[in-house]
């Protein structure tokens, strides 16, 4: 892409919902609907979204979304699906099944606004070679340029070998991995109720999940094993910034450190993770730079959620630097 027509702001965070995918996993939904109080709900299996009203709003109508991205200034925005319809418990065929309406439905959303919106995709990744071959199928056939899937797919850490074929995959297809978590279940935890509270699973509990996969990928090795891929970790990589003195000390101290690990540092690894800048505060922004560095940070919103900041633009200089890492992210 020239410099002269790239994008001012590209928001790589934010989520779509598809009406052609109500029911498309059978009895787990998802099913839109409103209760006998009139409250709106979103149901996907036993657990339910309520209060969020979707029908009508950026999440499904695509020209009500374009005329708040002109409203904040953004001009290409990458969609991704709802983390609540991962489906990481579904059957593995009919997770795939799910996967190929979902990304056919959001790639043939885009394609009918090229140049202002992007799609990623989503994978039935209770199955890796199905989700191996839908990667593949999404970027060289539909486009997309990268692929979403959740803090620990299928109930595997990051960090499980039976996770390498799809990043090796994915270096083979240049094409970037976006980790985002999915709430935490209508119960919260088995051993910890206190997240249900305050909507602690939405606030701190997606921020525990991101800093488990910051750890996971880190700790774990995945880029010692896989040095081309790129991971982009939402919000920042939860508490990831704030802990990393913490994590830096464990990888000197503690006795399962790799010997690259240990050779290497916390922070070389941690440097190569991709984060998005959704993290609501100045000073929190400032502490991420600080640890991170700014040469893999990029512009996101979670567009038109209920924490969405995509009025608020809390970059403020580093808007062209996080529009240039975006380019080479989505290898635009």
């Amino acid at each position: 892409m020239s410099e002269s027509t790239a994008p001012k702001i590209i928001d790589v965070h934010a989520h779509a919902v598809l009406e052609l995918t109500e029911g498309a996993a059978g009895a787990a939904g998802p099913e839109l609907g409103t209760t006998d109080d009139g409250v709106p709900f979103y149901r996907v299996g036993d657990y339910r979204l309520m209060g969020v009203k979707y029908a009508g709003s950026p999440f499904m109508d695509v020209d009500v979304r374009l005329a708040a991205m002109d409203a904040a200034g953004i001009d290409l925005q990458v969609l991704s699906p709802n983390p609540i319809t991962y489906f990481n418990d579904l059957p593995a065929d009919a997770a795939a099944d799910f996967a190929r309406k979902h990304n056919d439905g959001l790639a043939e959303l885009v394609g009918k606004h090229k140049g202002r919106l992007l799609a990623t995709a989503q994978l039935p990744v209770q199955d890796i070679a199905a989700s191996v071959a839908e990667a593949r199928r999404a970027v060289r056939d539909l486009g997309m340029p990268g692929v979403y899937i959740d803090t620990d797919p299928a109930g595997r850490t990051l960090d499980d070998p039976e996770l390498d074929p799809l990043y090796e995959a994915l270096v083979d297809l240049d094409a970037p991995l976006f980790v985002h978590p999915s709430p935490l279940g209508k119960n919260g935890p088995a051993d910890d109720p206190r997240l249900r509270r305050f909507d602690l699973d939405l606030t701190f509990g997606f921020a525990y999940e991101e800093t488990l996969a910051v750890a996971a990928i880190v700790f774990g090795g995945v880029l010692e094993r896989h040095p081309g891929l790129d991971v982009c970790i939402s919000h920042g990589g939860g508490a990831a910034a704030f802990v990393s003195g913490r994590f830096a000390r464990a990888v000197e101290k503690r006795p399962w450190a790799t010997k690259a690990l240990r050779d290497n540092g916390f922070d070389h690894y941690y440097k190569r993770i991709w984060f998005d800048t959704h993290v609501h505060d100045e000073e929190s922004l400032e502490l991420l730079v600080k640890h991170a560095g700014t040469e893999r940070l990029v512009f996101g919103t979670n567009f038109a959620g209920w924490d969405s900041g995509a009025g608020e633009h809390p970059a403020g200089d580093l808007g062209p630097t996080l529009t240039a890492n975006a380019a080479r992210l989505l290898r635009l």
